[in-house]
């Protein structure tokens, strides 16, 4: 009896632990919306080159994080009056890349892992190449009522984000800078994977029995440049 209350309470600790992440904003999700209106607004176009897109999950519980890199292929920001006000950007999925150093058991290799993401269990890539993301509503960032772990966030950023063939809208906190012309999106922010209907490794409704934790984190610079 010992032993199962131990096992329990351990479950519970990482499960625990794999919910608090302090390092990135929590996303809020909703249905799809409507497009931004960028009537009159500057085309800039994202600079697949200089933009950075890093992910983040874990496994079991809260050990053994996993983290890597995929690639923007391409987009538009839309400014006008020095401001973002909407735009878009495409996502190659067949880019994933799983980081060596995420991988230490001696057993288990990145390439394996970057595999299986791309697996029908996960983002199934040969039938759903490209993700997308949609600005749906720009907004100032209120510090008297709005709350963010980025330093120096200026805007609440909504959008629809479509993984495989689902569409969700989410909402998070970024920092955006327009300067000579140019726009910089920065955010951090963490989305449930299930929401997009990508449930392996974490079904029934016990958390202490899920393999991988829901959460992923997202760590996104976009860069946009004029046309």
């Amino acid at each position: 009896m010992r032993k199962i209350t131990l096992t329990a309470a351990a479950a519970a600790l990482l499960f625990a632990a794999s919910c608090n992440n302090s390092n990135s904003d929590k996303a809020e999700t909703t249905t799809a919306q409507a497009a931004a209106d960028t009537t009159g607004a500057q085309a800039l176009a994202v600079d697949a080159t200089s933009t950075t897109v890093h992910w983040q999950a874990t496994h079991k519980g809260g050990l053994a994080p996993r983290f890597g890199t995929i690639s923007v292929t391409g987009g538009t920001l839309s400014v006008d009056k020095g401001a973002v006000t909407g735009g878009s950007f495409d996502v190659d999925m067949n880019t994933l890349k799983v980081d060596t150093a995420s991988v230490t058991e001696k057993d288990k290799k990145a390439t394996d892992l970057e595999g299986h993401l791309k697996s029908p269990d996960f983002f199934d890539v040969a039938k759903h190449p490209t993700a997308k993301f949609v600005i749906t509503k720009v907004s100032p960032f209120d510090a008297s009522k709005d709350k963010s772990l980025m330093e120096g966030a200026t805007n609440i950023v909504s959008g629809n984000l479509t993984i495989k063939d689902s569409t969700v809208n989410v909402t998070f906190p970024a920092k955006i800078t327009v300067t000579d012309g140019n726009a910089d999106v920065q955010a951090k922010f963490t989305v449930d994977r299930t929401t997009w209907g990508l449930k392996y490794g974490a079904t029934g409704t016990n958390p202490a029995d899920w393999a991988i934790s829901k959460d992923i984190e997202l760590d996104i610079n976009l860069k946009a440049v004029k046309k």
